[in-house]
């Protein structure tokens, strides 16, 4: 490590979980590694090279973190380079963004001695990401329930079992969150909210638990994957053959556009049952993350 440089490793997430929009997610055990070092020339510099394409949104996303984490520490502000490495692509609904937010400020957090604890980091992120379902696994690790209340974010987290596994198809295209959220419906039925409340639930109730195997049948969702599937046309069939290979449910990560089973056996199988609907593809068999973010 540098002088006067901080190493944050942050695990993947996976959100939504179905019905559980904007409000459910589980680390993963693959990771993004945020280094900030304090230098004497004011500002922000992203030190990892990235496309011209990507360059305005990473360093806008960058930014912002550095920026907000100042205005609430009330500390004079120091420059700061930021060099990003990992394996958590962007724009696969593996909460890559959230991992660079809580990276900015959890090395901040170091390097100007403020002392946040991680409610405080987690407050950061979320505010910053709109919600909290990647922000709090980020942070925390586990199964989190994580939403705003009153002029904070509230968690409660659940440690994920390690015989489940969690079959992740990632396609080579990515999907955009701000599109896929323009394709949710604001207003909803009655039939269809109560769904997505009693799927919440019991989803919650069944990794509060530790039962997994009463998950099954719980990922019908009808609040976003239906209308987000004109993206990746492919998920209902990726996730119906992750099942009927074993798998005891799947879903859309986050906005998309990986694809999620959750299997307690033959993890390889639900694998390559998935991969054969949407061949253009590569799939990892991760574990949760239990611990959240590390200052390594």
């Amino acid at each position: 490590m540098k002088s006067h440089s901080v190493d944050v490793v942050v695990p993947a997430s996976t959100s939504n979980l179905g019905s559980g929009f904007d409000t459910l997610g589980i680390g993963l055990k693959v990771y993004n590694t945020i280094r900030v070092t304090e230098r004497k020339a004011k500002g922000l510099n992203l030190v990892t090279p990235v496309s011209q394409e990507e360059w305005p949104r990473v360093t806008r996303i960058l930014y912002e973190a550095y920026r907000l984490f100042f205005d609430r520490a009330r500390k004079a502000t120091f420059g700061l380079d930021v060099e990003i490495s990992g394996d958590i692509p962007a724009e696969r609904g593996l909460g890559a963004s959230a991992t660079l937010r809580l990276g900015v400020v959890a090395g901040l957090n170091v390097l100007a001695k403020t002392k946040f604890d991680r409610q405080t980091l987690l407050n950061l992120v979320a505010e910053l990401e709109g919600h909290p379902d990647n922000a709090a696994p980020a942070v925390f690790g586990g199964f989190t329930v994580a939403g705003k209340v009153k002029s904070g974010f509230r968690y409660l987290r659940f440690s994920v079992p390690p015989r489940a596994t969690f079959v992740t198809l990632i396609p080579r295209v990515g999907i955009s969150t701000d599109s896929a959220r323009e394709l949710v419906p604001h207003t909803f039925n009655k039939i269809d909210a109560i769904h997505g409340l009693n799927r919440s639930a019991l989803i919650t109730a069944a990794f509060a638990s530790g039962d997994l195997e009463q998950l099954r049948g719980l990922f019908d969702d009808r609040i976003h994957q239906p209308h987000r599937e004109s993206l990746i046309p492919q998920l209902s069939k990726v996730i119906q053959a992750g099942e009927k290979a074993g798998a005891i449910g799947g879903w859309l990560s986050g906005a998309g556009s990986g694809i999620i089973c959750l299997t307690l056996k033959k993890p390889e199988s639900v694998a390559r049952a998935m991969r054969r609907q949407l061949p253009d593809s590569d799939v990892s068999l991760l574990k949760a993350d239990n611990e959240g973010f590390r200052i390594a």
